[in-house]
């Protein structure tokens, strides 16, 4: 199961579209910022009944919300339950110093959102299918 960290809507029904396309929606799970995601993680507040483990990759966003990406990776490595959770930057950013503090955090890739989008859906599938 994929869990992706998005706040911008455009951008998470687009995701969701490539992951319908090809057949990876079943295994997905969207929260909306930093904060929601570690609720879900952590299976506290409205996500405390919720059953199955981990997911096999979080795909965070950078610009949130609450608790931006980088905050979420940071306390997702803080947590010893989760420090060894795959973590995947799906961000706009194409800023080197983004990229070098993401890394120095703990991500285990960092993919540049696309513009176009077939290149977008493309991204999205290539994430699916290598980490998921």
């Amino acid at each position: 199961m994929i869990l992706f960290v998005e706040d911008d809507s455009k951008d998470a029904e687009l995701a969701l579209a490539a992951l319908v396309k090809y057949n990876s929606a079943s295994r997905v799970e969207f929260v909306r910022d930093g904060e929601e995601a570690l609720d879900y993680l952590l299976s506290r507040g409205k996500f405390k009944t919720r059953s199955g483990g981990s997911p096999a990759v979080v795909v965070v966003d950078l610009k949130m919300p609450k608790m931006d990406g980088l905050e979420l990776v940071k306390r997702i490595r803080a947590e010893e339950q989760l420090i060894l959770l795959p973590i995947v930057v799906f961000s706009s950013s194409r800023a080197e110093s983004d990229l070098i503090e993401c890394y120095r955090c703990g991500v285990n890739a960092y993919v540049v959102k696309p513009l176009g989008f077939q290149e977008f859906m493309e991204a999205v599938k290539g994430l699916a299918s290598f980490w998921a």
